[in-house]
């Protein structure tokens, strides 16, 4: 069975490749059983989501305080 180091590489792995077949069962199953990797992987979803907005030049939180 997987572990919590090897779970959370897999979830960085994904955002460079897809993952094998195998890497996705065994990561989905983990995930299945560990709320700490669940959480990891949101706050790695989050991340990639504001990075994102970031590159386009979206700043909703800057936009937010000059308007104050």
């Amino acid at each position: 069975m997987m572990n919590c180091k090897q779970a959370t590489q897999l979830l960085s792995l994904q955002q460079e490749r897809p993952l094998s077949r195998r890497e996705r069962f065994s990561l989905r199953f983990h995930l299945m059983m560990c709320k700490a990797c669940r959480n990891f992987s949101t706050q790695m979803d989050s991340l990639r989501t504001i990075s994102r907005h970031y590159a386009k030049g979206e700043h909703p939180a800057s936009d937010d305080r000059e308007s104050h």
